[in-house]
């Protein structure tokens, strides 16, 4: 909305004033669905090996095999936890929308707290066989961090 004021003869001619109206637009966030959650983890995992992918094979032919089996290592277990998670998601969903949980709700739960305990393992695997740096290997696991930040700048911005 626009309004003119009328020209003024003290302060000169007229100007413009923009009124900015209120609108009920709700938070993207609070505007996400079960199924765009799970589509927005699903993107998360995809960006995060495609990430870990393309900067394993870039480290590859920079830094040899070693650092690049790292950084694979840890994306692996990037995707895994964010999939993981995804698992858990639908449970809780599932039990705060009063339907009855996912088939397996009590074994997603053990093997949640086995996967750690895996990936833990995986990682020490990792470190003795491949001996390459811990800083691929920490890159590799913070690619779900990043992917899951791309997905909420994203989800923001629209």
């Amino acid at each position: 909305m626009i309004l003119t004021a009328k020209p003024n003869p003290e302060t000169g001619p007229k100007r413009e004033v923009k009124i900015r109206t209120m609108t009920e637009e709700t938070h993207p966030l609070a505007a996400l669905t079960d199924e765009g959650l799970d589509a927005l983890l699903r993107r998360a995992i995809r960006n995060a090996l495609i990430l870990g992918l393309v900067a394993s094979l870039v480290l590859w032919l920079a830094a040899g095999w070693r650092n690049a089996a790292m950084l694979a290592v840890g994306t692996a277990i990037s995707a895994a936890s964010i999939m993981e998670w995804q698992r858990l998601v639908r449970i809780m969903n599932a039990r705060l929308d009063k339907k009855q949980a996912p088939r397996g709700a009590a074994m997603v739960a053990v093997f949640f707290v086995l996967r750690l305990t895996v990936f833990a393992g995986a990682i020490y695997v990792s470190l003795k066989c491949f001996r390459g740096s811990i800083v691929a290997l920490l890159c590799g696991l913070g690619l779900a961090v990043l992917a899951m930040l791309w997905e909420a700048i994203r989800l923001l911005r629209d």
